[in-house]
């Protein structure tokens, strides 16, 4: 798998997390659909199969669309007010609940680059445990976050700041965590061949 592209499944969710307010949540639903149809649509067409990121977020931001046209302004009122709260929530759920299926989101990525003889190995299932965990987490934090600043707390801080480091981590642990875990396999003189995660 390339090493951005469990981020890039991430990305309707970051652009729906980034453009939702008050008054602009139908407009980053629709922004974050159309990102979720574009990194989907090559995956299907390609392996009649979408990544479980794809398909949550495809589901997720269809529903908000359809709420918009068919609620009043009052019944929209809860989702206007946290829009970012319920995506990220969501996002964290789809990657806790594939934990907890066995099948962590992120094994659809690392299949693409790893050899099939590789997919059932402790080591590939093991990386991809620690970095759906990890993506999950980075989403609990984001949901926070969005409490945080509905409690009165800095929006610059726990809207931007805190949310940007966070993810940017989460890459970079993602890039890394991979190497580490076959440089350790290599130095232990396994011969379970390595998975190729991220």
């Amino acid at each position: 798998m390339q090493k951005a592209a469990v981020f890039l499944g991430f990305v309707p969710w970051i652009v729906f997390s980034v453009v939702a307010g008050p008054s602009t949540w139908e407009w980053a639903a629709l922004a974050a659909l159309i990102c979720s149809l574009v990194l989907a649509v090559p995956d299907w067409r390609r392996s009649r199969s979408i990544s479980l990121l794809d398909a949550a977020a495809l589901v997720f931001f269809a529903v908000m669309l359809v709420l918009a046209l068919v609620l009043d302004r009052a019944a929209l009122q809860p989702i206007e007010d946290r829009a970012q709260l319920l995506s990220s929530v969501v996002i964290a759920l789809v990657a806790f609940g594939s934990l907890a299926a066995g099948r962590p989101f992120t094994e659809f990525y690392a299949k693409r680059e790893a050899p099939p003889e590789v997919w059932d190995t402790p080591t590939f299932k093991r990386v991809n445990r620690v970095l759906t965990a990890l993506w999950g987490g980075v989403f609990v934090i984001n949901a926070l976050c969005d409490l945080a600043v509905a409690g009165g707390a800095s929006p610059d801080l726990f809207n931007w700041v805190v949310p940007i480091v966070v993810i940017v981590v989460a890459v970079k642990v993602t890039a890394w965590y991979p190497e580490h875990v076959r440089s350790r396999v290599r130095g232990h003189g396994s011969h379970e061949a390595p998975a190729q995660p991220a």
